[in-house]
C-alpha cells in the first residue's frame, strides 16, 4: 500500500512539474494558447496603433485592445512604435523583425499614414500614391512571402469638426491611395478612416473628448496640468477603435472572424462610454 502511494505521489510531482515547464514563458499572451497551435496576429503602426507607457496613461493604443475580442488560438503582438511612417518602420528594420517571427497562417495588420504626412521631415515622410503605396507594398510582399496574410487599415481619424460639427478627413490622400493599393494587390483593407470619421460625427464635437486623451488639470496625476489631445487616444477610444477594426474583419469575412468571443454591435456606443471610468 505504501508503495502505491509513493508511486502516486511521484507521478503527481512529475506530472506538476511538466505543467509549469510547459506554461510559455513568452510575451504575456502567449499564456493564452495553452499549447496550441497559434494564429498570431502582428500590427504594423504608429502611436495611434502602439501601447502607451504607463507613465502616459490613460492613454493608449487600438492595438492594445485587441487581443481581448479573440479565443485561444489568436494571439496579438503589438509591434506598433510611436512616431513611425510607412517608411521610418520599415528603415529601421522593425518590419524585418516582424517577419523574422511570421510564420504561415499569421497575419499583419498595417496602419500608417498620420507620420507619412509630415512633408518636412524626411526621414518619416511620403507621398500618398508613390512613395507611401511603395513602402506599405514592401509589407504585402513580405507577409505573402512568409505564407502569412496582409491586411491594411486605413489611418484612423484625427478629432476634428467643421463650425457645424461634422468630422472633418484628416489625412488627406492617404486613405485613398492605401485603398487603391489594395485593390490593385488584391489586399482587404479595413477602411478606419471611415469608421472612425463616421463615429465620431455620430457622437459630436463635445463627446468625442471621452475617446481622446482629454484630461482636466488635476484630474489624473500623470498630466497635473491637464491635456486637450485630438490625436492619442484615452483608454475608451482605444477601446472603441479596436471594436472598429473588428466590425471590419467581420465585413471583409476574414477567417479570423471565427475565433470571435463576442460581437462587435453588442451594445450602443454611448452606453459604452457611460460605462468606462476615467
Amino acid at each position: 500500500m505504501r508503495r502505491k502511494k509513493a508511486a502516486f505521489l511521484c507521478l503527481a510531482v512529475i506530472a506538476a512539474s511538466v505543467a509549469l515547464i510547459a506554461q510559455p514563458d513568452t510575451d504575456g499572451k502567449a499564456s493564452k494558447t495553452g499549447g496550441r497551435a497559434v494564429i498570431t496576429i502582428y500590427l504594423a503602426g504608429d502611436s495611434t496603433v502602439a501601447a502607451a507607457p504607463r507613465s502616459r496613461a490613460p492613454r493608449a493604443g487600438w492595438g492594445e485592445m485587441l487581443d481581448d475580442w479573440f479565443d485561444d488560438n489568436v494571439m496579438v503582438k503589438n509591434m506598433a512604435a510611436s512616431g513611425r511612417s510607412a517608411k521610418s518602420f520599415v528603415e529601421e528594420r522593425r518590419l524585418s523583425r516582424i517577419l523574422r517571427e511570421m510564420k504561415k497562417g499569421d497575419y499583419l495588420f498595417i496602419q500608417f499614414g498620420h507620420n507619412d504626412e509630415k512633408v518636412n521631415d524626411p526621414a518619416r515622410y511620403t507621398e500618398p500614391f508613390t512613395s507611401y503605396q511603395s513602402y506599405l507594398k514592401r509589407y504585402i510582399d513580405g507577409a505573402r512571402t512568409k505564407g502569412a496574410t496582409p491586411v491594411l487599415i486605413t489611418p484612423v481619424e484625427r478629432r476634428r469638426f467643421s463650425a457645424d460639427g461634422r468630422a472633418l478627413n484628416s489625412h488627406g490622400l492617404y486613405p485613398a491611395a492605401m485603398k487603391a493599393l489594395g485593390e490593385r494587390e488584391h489586399v482587404p483593407v479595413i477602411d478606419l478612416t471611415a469608421k472612425s470619421r463616421q463615429r465620431f460625427e455620430q457622437l459630436g464635437p463635445e463627446q468625442t473628448k471621452q475617446l481622446f486623451l482629454w484630461l482636466a488639470p488635476g484630474e489624473h496625476a500623470n498630466y497635473p496640468h491637464g491635456i486637450e489631445d485630438n490625436t492619442h487616444f484615452h483608454k475608451r477610444g482605444a477601446k472603441e477603435i479596436a471594436r472598429l477594426v473588428v466590425e471590419g474583419i467581420m465585413e471583409l469575412n476574414l477567417p479570423l472572424r471565427h475565433h470571435l468571443i463576442r460581437s462587435p454591435k453588442r451594445e450602443p456606443i454611448r452606453d459604452r462610454l457611460s460605462d468606462e471610468t476615467p
